[in-house]
């Protein structure tokens, strides 16, 4: 593959290659610094032979669905990365994206093999970047000044147009675009969030280090110091490396959440610490936590700045657990702190799908509304948040079958765990109960998953 090929060309692995390439890697744990994580694998539909898929001219190449395919050609490339990409069955209009990259020995495949992100892409409609590496260390370069700056080229540089290709090619929602990785995948993570702090809204890191403390001026790709826990800085002076990779930003930052096992002997534990620093300072929130619980045996997880599953930072501390961190479970905590497990995969309805028919039933002070939703299209319908907004002086005090938030005002009802799903033709019923000030007239205007629905 070329570092800057002008076709766009995907191509999907054989099952004999991730195979053998999957076995090598286990055989390599023991014995390679960074090894991979302990997850079990996980084999998704593939097609034998290097399938390729023609397209007219100039127009984009659209990867096979629910298969993991190799797309060459996505844009520049210094490095000559790989980008290997999934795409759920059920994509939804205008997805999320989430970039997993692997650790050092690994490559894409491996990642998605041994990880959980392409099931959870086909229960939530996201799609996954896999990026992999082609240099011999198979390690992400997180250390060279030019990796260490927007648009200096390298590493970065590569999955940013991966990004953008997919951005193209499927439409994808340009405020849902994520970063996760493990190991060298979380260092690239922390220097992605801080070379592209306009293309990320929030990163998970597993076993990594604070952007900039692996920086080299050698050409080498390892730093002893960092890696050993001895680069120590005050919050304010990881913030300013962060802040030096795009100077003049002023918009707003990527949330982050890191991991780390307190016995790490790879990337030692004081990183965990110094990462907390870094991005509570680029964050600009106190480094004392807002909340800290403990949600698994053994886990301490603080959170900074608020006290919700999507704080701008929030730290999870692993006791007498190695660099091996990552086990099965811990992705779809990844997605609560991206906010994309709360909806489903099926397609958002189209104009004209749905229809709501609410009546009420008043009393001096109060009322109760009862709303019916249809879907009227030809798609299921997967996971809804119905808005509407209340007429003035009435305030939800009690609802079924489904949260509403906030009280007054433009509301939204979000699904129930058993009724998130509408197939074609066919209803929920929900409602509510609030009071009034007078005015005890129904909603008269709603829209399903952003989609005006026809009111009756």
């Amino acid at each position: 593959m070329s570092a800057t090929g002008s076709s766009n060309t995907v191509r999907r692995p054989s099952r004999s290659g991730l195979a053998v390439l999957f076995g090598a890697l286990v055989s390599l744990l023991a014995a390679l610094l960074l090894g991979a994580p302990g997850a079990t694998a996980r084999t998704e539909p593939t097609t034998s032979g290097a399938a390729r898929t023609a397209a007219p001219a100039a127009a984009p190449i659209v990867a096979p669905a629910a298969a993991l395919t190799e797309v060459t050609g996505f844009g520049t490339n210094p490095s000559n990365l790989q980008m290997y990409l999934y795409v759920p069955d059920s994509v939804t209009a205008n997805p999320a994206v989430v970039v997993a990259v692997h650790y050092c020995t690994g490559s894409g495949p491996a990642m998605y093999s041994g990880t959980e992100y392409a099931s959870l892409a086909d229960r939530y409609g996201f799609i996954v970047v896999y990026p992999s590496v082609t240099r011999a260390s198979k390690c992400f370069d997180v250390s060279s000044p030019q990796a260490l700056r927007r648009g200096g080229g390298s590493d970065p540089v590569g999955i940013k147009s991966m990004v953008d290709w997919v951005t193209r090619t499927y439409s994808a929602d340009t405020s849902r675009i994520f970063a996760t990785g493990i190991s060298s995948g979380a260092m690239m993570t922390n220097v992605l969030l801080g070379d592209y702090p306009d293309v990320f809204a929030a990163g998970a890191a597993f076993s990594g280090v604070p952007f900039g403390c692996f920086a080299t001026t050698d050409g080498s790709e390892w730093n002893s110091a960092c890696s050993g826990g001895t680069v120590i800085h005050t919050p304010q002076e990881w913030g300013n490396l962060v802040r030096t990779a795009y100077p003049g930003y002023t918009g707003p930052r990527p949330r982050m959440q890191v991991w780390h096992g307190t016995e790490d002997d790879v990337l030692r534990y004081p990183n965990f610490g110094e990462e907390i620093k870094q991005w509570t300072n680029v964050l600009g929130v106190s480094q004392t936590p807002a909340a800290t619980d403990s949600p698994q045996s053994g886990w301490t997880r603080t959170r900074y700045g608020s006290t919700g599953d999507r704080a701008p930072v929030e730290a999870i501390s692993l006791q007498g657990v190695g660099h091996n961190l990552y086990a099965y479970g811990m992705a779809a905590r990844v997605l609560t702190f991206f906010g994309l497990d709360s909806s489903g995969p099926g397609p958002q309805p189209q104009p004209g799908a749905c229809k709501v028919t609410v009546t009420t039933n008043a009393w001096s002070t109060g009322l109760t509304g009862s709303v019916t939703i249809t879907n009227t299209g030809t798609a299921r319908i997967d996971g809804w948040k119905l808005a509407f907004t209340l007429p003035s002086g009435q305030t939800i005090t009690n609802g079924w079958g489904a949260t509403y938030a906030p009280a007054i005002g433009a509301v939204t009802a979000t699904n129930a765990t058993y009724n998130g799903t509408i197939a074609p033709n066919a209803s929920v019923g929900i409602g509510y109960q609030a009071n009034h000030g007078g005015n005890s007239g129904p909603p008269t205007a709603f829209t399903l998953n952003g989609t005006a629905c026809t009111a009756s």
